[in-house]
């Protein structure tokens, strides 16, 4: 008989227990399927390509964001959006769950001479992001494969981590037309054991889940909207079936 749930901790773990052990995307267990996905750095995926987002590099040209500072690169996959940060001057703490990942992400800056990286293996909600503070955390893809519950560890890591004055941005799977990833309700997840590939999120859930105006120090939205499709000869990523989103904090 086990009565052994006390903390948050023990909930959210058990919350991720209810999942199928194949369908990890979120915790150390998940490194295999990503290593697996990072492996053919030459089959046809979009964000494979050695470009940064362009709603941030749209943030940049806009003065939305400052010109330099720390920056926290959630799931930086071969980071492509990390180089573009330390191409401005930032100071990059980047992490990702895949060794092989952060294998090739440290071959492209090690190409472009790119000595203010540090790349880091591992899982961002248990230990493997320093606590900052950072004036800049960005997500491009990691948000629309976490769980519901593990929400709760995201919105700890940004309170943890993200500087009074900083930068929150993100890219995720959006719904309606022409969107990608699942439009279930939360609890479909947890009855079926899995999560469809990747959650779908509006702009209103986007901002129901960031944004507080009620708290001096939470987060406020800047811009919201669909990512804007790019041609493959810009220099520049972009696929219409993304959002994209960028709060400010306090």
């Amino acid at each position: 008989m086990d009565r052994d749930i006390r903390t948050v901790d023990d909930v959210l773990n058990l919350l991720d227990g209810l999942f199928a052990p194949g369908a990890d995307r979120w915790t150390d267990g998940g490194a295999d399927w990503w290593d697996g996905f990072y492996a053919d750095r030459d089959k046809p995926v979009p964000f494979f390509v050695a470009k940064p987002d362009e709603n941030l590099v749209s943030y940049v040209e806009r003065g939305l964001l400052p010109a330099g500072g720390r920056a926290l690169d959630l799931g930086c996959g071969p980071g492509r959006n990390s180089l573009y940060l330390a191409s401005l001057g930032y100071d990059v703490d980047a992490v990702d769950l895949s060794p092989t990942a952060i294998a090739w992400a440290g071959e492209r800056a090690g190409e472009a001479g790119a000595g203010n990286i540090r790349f880091t293996c591992g899982d961002a909600f248990k230990g493997a992001a320093p606590d900052g503070p950072y004036d800049l955390i960005y997500d491009s893809g990691c948000f629309h494969h976490l769980p519901p519950h593990r929400r709760v560890s995201y919105l700890a890591l940004l309170e943890r981590a993200l500087a009074p004055g900083g930068h929150f941005a993100l890219t995720a799977f959006a719904a309606g037309e022409g969107g990608m990833g699942s439009e279930l309700p939360d609890a479909d997840f947890y009855r079926r054991g899995r999560l469809e590939g990747g959650l779908a999120y509006t702009e209103e859930s986007l901002r129901t889940i960031f944004a507080d105006a009620t708290n001096p120090n939470g987060l406020t939205a800047i811009d919201l909207r669909r990512m804007r499709s790019e041609p493959a000869d810009s220099p520049a990523f972009g696929e219409s079936f993304l959002w994209t989103a960028l709060f400010r904090r306090g």
